[in-house]
């Protein structure tokens, strides 16, 4: 490995989105330093968080039909049964959903839970409750992705939360998307849904944490098992 791939290894790519954000903040930063030191250093901390905010990072993908992943890096809040957003017509019937809370830490790179062709996106306007509220699924500003895979129709949500106010989707509809692909982000603070066929085993949580891209939420074709008991 020669000493630009270490430097290239070392440092996380940062994705054009957060260019002009980072910009803004680095020029009050400079701006707020004129007249006090304090607020420079302040303005110095917050440019670097948004520069960290903004990170996106390669990931590791399995290559696998069977596997579901993770569409973002976070928290698991949520794995039960739920019904779709209606927009994205799925029907009135339950199907398994697993969500994803971010909080303004985590990486906000949205990544397709599986392959496939997407048939159908929807964006919603609604409020900015708490993304971790189960209501926010139903209530909050979202935009819905519907999936074509090879196991069935899987859909996956973005939801606005209590800070984020603006949900960006770069993913076309009747386009093809590869599963761990990048199709959007949301900022700052969020959650996805990911709504799965009753075929499909959850592998994972309430409270593990995922990463985006390599975190498999679930499986086709596999067995259910009893869930793991803590001995405290």
């Amino acid at each position: 490995m020669t000493l630009l791939d270490t430097i290239k290894n070392t440092f996380v790519p940062i994705h054009r989105e957060g260019y002009p954000f980072i910009a803004a903040f680095g020029a009050a930063t400079l701006f707020l330093g004129y007249f006090s030191s304090i607020l420079f250093w302040v303005g110095l901390i917050l440019t670097a968080w948004c520069i960290y905010f903004y990170r996106d990072p390669e990931r590791v993908t399995p290559v696998d039909d069977r596997l579901v992943v993770s569409p973002a890096d976070g928290v698991i809040s949520a794995v039960g049964p739920a019904v779709p957003p209606r927009e994205l017509g799925l029907g009135a019937g339950e199907m398994t959903r697993i969500s994803v809370f971010m909080n303004v830490f985590s990486c906000h790179i949205n990544r397709a839970p599986v392959r496939g062709r997407i048939t159908r996106i929807e964006h919603r306007p609604g409020k900015f409750l708490n993304a971790e509220l189960d209501k926010a699924s139903s209530e909050n500003e979202r935009n819905g992705l519907v999936i074509d895979s090879p196991n069935g129709t899987i859909a996956a949500v973005q939801i606005a939360g209590l800070v984020a106010r603006r949900i960006v989707c770069w993913a076309e509809a009747g386009g093809s998307i590869g599963i761990g692909e990048r199709f959007g982000l949301i900022r700052f603070g969020s959650r996805v849904d990911v709504f799965l066929p009753a075929n499909a085993v959850p592998r994972v949580a309430v409270g593990q944490t995922a990463v985006g891209g390599e975190t498999v939420l679930a499986e086709f074709g596999g067995v259910a098992v009893a869930p793991l008991v803590r001995i405290s």
